[in-house]
């Protein structure tokens, strides 16, 4: 079980915001520098969501292009793809039940921020070369470097989704302003 010590008051409150939060099924944006623990934290309110045994998938959405992190949350049926001789379940069905971090979360192309709106106002997922809908219940734990809300503002990140995601949200402050943590740190 993963466990935050911190002697920091404003990170204390971060933690217990994320312990009221986590047997919700409310939408999680977790902000701050590189290095702050978003993935801890993220990872922290999955496990105190009271789905024991329940899936947590993590999808690094700044790490590849769009068409290969389409068919990475998404999935495609048989024959999608010229070669594709099997259908392959996206990160949205593997999280089914449980959690999906979404990391860097404001890298996302237009085009999947996109599909992945579509999927939190309708709980279904459309494999890539389908036209079904296919019955998930994730929660989405989304983690970025940046400030979404400036990013909305630039027209660089859509404004409904950044809603959506952003149910609770919280900003995690540098260790560097976190003074009282770095002797329990070391």
């Amino acid at each position: 079980m993963i466990e935050i010590h911190t002697q920091d008051g404003k990170m204390r409150d971060i933690v217990r915001l994320a312990e009221t939060v986590a047997p919700t099924k409310s939408s999680v944006l977790i902000q701050g520098e590189a290095g702050t623990g978003k993935t801890t934290l993220g990872k922290f309110i999955h496990e105190r969501s009271g789905k024991i045994g329940a899936p947590i998938v993590t999808v690094n959405c700044a790490q590849q292009p769009e068409m290969l992190l389409e068919t990475e949350l998404f999935g495609f049926e048989k024959g999608a793809f010229a070669g594709t001789v099997s259908e392959k379940r996206g990160k949205f069905e593997q999280a089914n039940g449980g959690t999906l971090i979404l990391d860097d979360v404001s890298e996302l192309t237009p085009k999947l921020q996109a599909r992945i709106l579509k999927v939190l106002e309708t709980n279904y997922v459309e494999r890539i070369g389908s036209k079904m809908g296919i019955s998930v219940d994730v929660r989405i734990v989304g983690l970025s470097a940046r400030n979404l809300a400036d990013s909305v503002a630039q027209g660089k990140f859509s404004e409904a989704l950044f809603y959506k995601l952003s149910n609770v949200q919280t900003l995690l402050p540098p260790l560097r302003v976190r003074i009282a943590d770095v002797k329990a740190l070391v």
